[in-house]
């Protein structure tokens, strides 16, 4: 069963997310913290949301997995998309239709609201994953590169900003 997630499941969506970073060998990275989650899926003004995969079945089932997406913009279609920033399902779980169950709940959203692209990077190394994808028929953007700007870099590009009324 695919639910949104609920303040209560912040807790467990910070736990898998640490599994994650360690799936992704990169547990050291994983540095959010309740609190901000909390905020960023159900502040004021939500930055993100958030489905949870539960077992079909089971009576107060824990999660088994989730989906962390937000809203991205394309400016030749003119419309919104959903960006997938997580995906992840646990090991005990996985080979029983929660990762699929999560892309198909995200695709309907895009499909209800009118969003023309749903998108997601995946590690080159991946192959497991990119697999899983490709049966589903989504389709790597061979010829985009993906940049990122962090740490010391990002703060000297931002001292040379010049913004008027900002």
């Amino acid at each position: 069963m695919i639910r949104a997630a609920t303040p209560g499941d912040v807790p467990v969506i910070l736990a898998m997310i640490g599994e994650l970073a360690a799936y992704e060998r990169a547990p050291e990275a994983a540095r959010a913290t309740e609190p901000q989650l909390k905020e960023a899926l159900f502040g004021d003004q939500p930055a993100a949301f958030a489905l949870i995969a539960e077992a079909d079945g089971e009576a107060d089932a824990a999660p088994v997995g989730f989906a962390l997406w937000f809203r991205n913009f394309s400016t030749w279609t003119g419309t919104h998309g959903v960006y997938l920033e997580d995906l992840y399902v646990r090991p005990e779980a996985r080979g029983d239709g929660h990762g699929k169950a999560l892309l198909a709940a995200l695709a309907e959203i895009c499909a209800t609201r009118g969003y023309d692209r749903f998108e997601w990077s995946v590690l080159d190394w991946n192959e497991p994953s990119i697999g899983f994808y490709r049966s589903i028929g989504a389709q790597p953007m061979d010829g985009w590169t993906v940049f990122r700007l962090t740490g010391d870099a990002l703060h000297t590009l931002a001292g040379s900003a010049r913004v008027n009324g900002a």
